[in-house]
């Protein structure tokens, strides 16, 4: 008990107890402050280790020295009769009680003081909608907050899952992740956002991940004024990571005072590595390109050898393996079968998924020519999920490819009025307009994507296309100059020298194309030959598209550029083999 009493006497105990409550009110502080600075993970640790390493410090300097008038002496050159360590003590006894009231505050302003901002009292005209109107709401890209910025991929994909999951509630409207992943990387006015997605609240936030370890913090906003309806952050382990998207779309749906008609959805549970995983693969597929694409793959691979039975995982194999073999980066046989294994595997593990529905259909029309199973695998798909854009896309797909071009078009311009800024819907409207013969309003259409997005893959030269077909030929050579894709800017130049008058170069041109791209592009070579009236050489080109089973070769119905061989006896003939034309039994749409 001397020692007890000794440790008393010297304040041992209250310098410990102060150093506790200041390095928690320090860390709560500097966390908030290196979150906003967008510190490294590093930083926050640092701080903490050396917290931790000055706690002992503390301790024993407490116990070998002591305060007197005369400054700071070691303990035993002070006279006990002299001592004021009691009075020391006092005035640490205020220290700690000063520290706490400042803690708690801190404490209660962060607990309940944002809480109080979430529902502030305004005016009628700025309060949250009442339970009978419908809300909207925009998910922004979370930002990645961790040290390592190929941790990129897990925000991301993060809030396109969270996107995914308030979809699924019937009474919100959500934009879609093309439309609200246009202002990643942008200074965002959030009425701008709002405006131009046609919603009232954005979701937004960030994810700081470390390992196994994750903070995440959410955050929804009333776009018109900037309220705070909600914020949380949760520091979680990744195990806990659909938990957090339950918690997270749970609390949006009671923020914006939703009155759900059934359950509230829930995130799909998986092997969290898996799901990790998973988000990679979808991330660098996004990011296109061979070298990617196969990346892409092995990531999906790695997801599967974790859980065999993640039917999402194998339907995005399935569409990696889809996209190689109509960039000409796998062979049509090989890209078929394993497109189609991986499909099979998510249908056994999941009959009624309608993501995968929609690509089964791809796969039958696109690859199989198999039109009847594709409108019976739509149809199942639109029953489940008629609002799900990936079915929309499929089902404006199957339209386009069997010649119900304005069929095609209302699809797309049902996506685009859900999601306005759907750079692919955006892009199938301006080409469904060109094959069309409605010239004026696919160059508009054409414009308003560039100028969206000036780098979008093949829209330069399909506008170059509609300015070729109005005789606008300098305007077309110029606007190919703008052109992104290397291979389509080549292919539409072929076609622009000839209106040109430059019938040599257009040879040299088409020529080159040829040796460079005669494994995938045989209905573009076509279309290059019927541009320039050779009909022979665009049937033997179309020909040989269909006896290698090009999944190109069932865009032809509806491209404009084949228009002057429809009257030849060969071209029905072509479609027949193609399986065309087909009566749908019913329309879908």
């Amino acid at each position: 008990m001397s020692l007890f009493r000794e440790l008393k006497r010297r304040n041992v105990f209250r310098v410990g107890a102060a150093y506790v409550v200041l390095a928690w009110l320090v860390l709560q502080v500097a966390d908030v402050i290196l979150n906003n600075l967008a510190a490294p993970d590093w930083t926050f640790h640092v701080l903490l280790l050396f917290i931790a390493i000055g706690f002992p410090f503390a301790l024993f300097f407490a116990w070998a020295f002591e305060l007197t008038p005369e400054g700071i002496k070691r303990e035993h050159e002070v006279d006990r009769s002299e001592s004021i360590a009691h009075v020391t003590g006092r005035k640490l006894d205020f220290a700690i009680i000063g520290i706490l009231l400042v803690a708690l505050g801190y404490f209660a302003w962060d607990k309940f003081a944002v809480d109080d901002v979430a529902e502030p009292e305004v005016a009628a005209d700025q309060a949250p909608p009442p339970r009978d109107q419908p809300s909207s709401i925009a998910v922004l890209p979370f930002l990645n907050l961790s040290a390592d910025p190929e941790q990129e991929y897990f925000s991301l994909g993060l809030s396109e899952e969270l996107l995914n999951l308030l979809a699924k509630i019937p009474e919100l409207k959500v934009a879609s992740r093309t439309s609200s992943f246009q202002f990643k990387g942008e200074k965002i006015d959030l009425g701008e956002v709002a405006r131009k997605l046609n919603v009232s609240h954005v979701l937004e936030g960030s994810v700081r991940k470390s390992g196994t370890q994750l903070r995440i913090t959410a955050q929804l906003i009333k776009a018109d004024d900037g309220y705070h309806l909600w914020s949380e952050t949760y520091d979680r382990p990744l195990e806990n990571i659909f938990a957090i998207q339950d918690d997270i779309s749970a609390a949006v749906v009671d923020a914006l005072r939703i009155e759900l008609l059934g359950e509230a959805p829930k995130a799909e549970v998986v092997d969290p590595e898996a799901y990790a995983l998973w988000l990679k693969g979808r991330y660098l597929y996004a990011k296109w390109g061979k070298d990617n694409f196969e990346a892409a793959i092995e990531a999906l691979k790695q997801a599967l050898e974790i859980d065999p039975d993640y039917a999402r995982a194998w339907a995005s194999l399935a569409v990696a393996y889809l996209t190689q073999t109509q960039s000409g980066y796998r062979t049509s046989e090989d890209g078929l079968a394993l497109a189609r294994g991986a499909i099979d595997r998510a249908l056994a593990i999941d009959p009624d998924m309608p993501e995968v529905l929609a690509r089964l259909a791809l796969i039958e029309a696109t690859f199989e020519w198999d039109w009847a199973s594709a409108y019976a695998s739509l149809a199942r798909a639109m029953r489940a999920a008629p609002d799900n854009i990936y079915v929309l896309g499929s089902l404006g797909s199957f339209y386009g490819r069997i010649g119900l071009q304005e069929e095609a078009l209302a699809v797309y311009r049902r996506i685009l009025e859900a999601d306005p800024l759907d750079l692919v819907s955006l892009y199938n409207v301006a080409e469904g307009l060109r094959g069309l013969g409605r010239l004026e309003e696919s160059e508009q259409a054409f414009r308003y994507l560039l100028e969206l997005n000036p780098e979008d893959w093949g829209s330069h030269t399909q506008l170059a296309l509609v300015f070729l077909a109005q005789g606008r030929v300098e305007e077309a050579w110029e606007e190919l100059a703008l052109e992104v894709d290397p291979q389509q800017q080549e292919w539409g130049r072929v076609l622009a020298l000839h209106s040109l008058g430059r019938i040599e170069e257009s040879e040299k041109a088409l020529q080159a194309f040829i040796g460079a791209h005669h494994s995938w592009a045989a209905v573009h070579i076509a279309a290059a030959h019927a541009w320039r009236g050779e009909h022979e050489q665009a049937f033997d080109a179309l020909t040989r598209a269909i006896e290698t089973r090009d999944s190109l070769a069932t865009g032809i119905v509806g491209e404009p550029l084949f228009k002057p061989l429809h009257d030849d006896p060969r071209w029905d003939a072509l479609l027949a083999r193609l399986g065309l034309p087909f009566e749908i039994p019913a329309p879908l749409h």
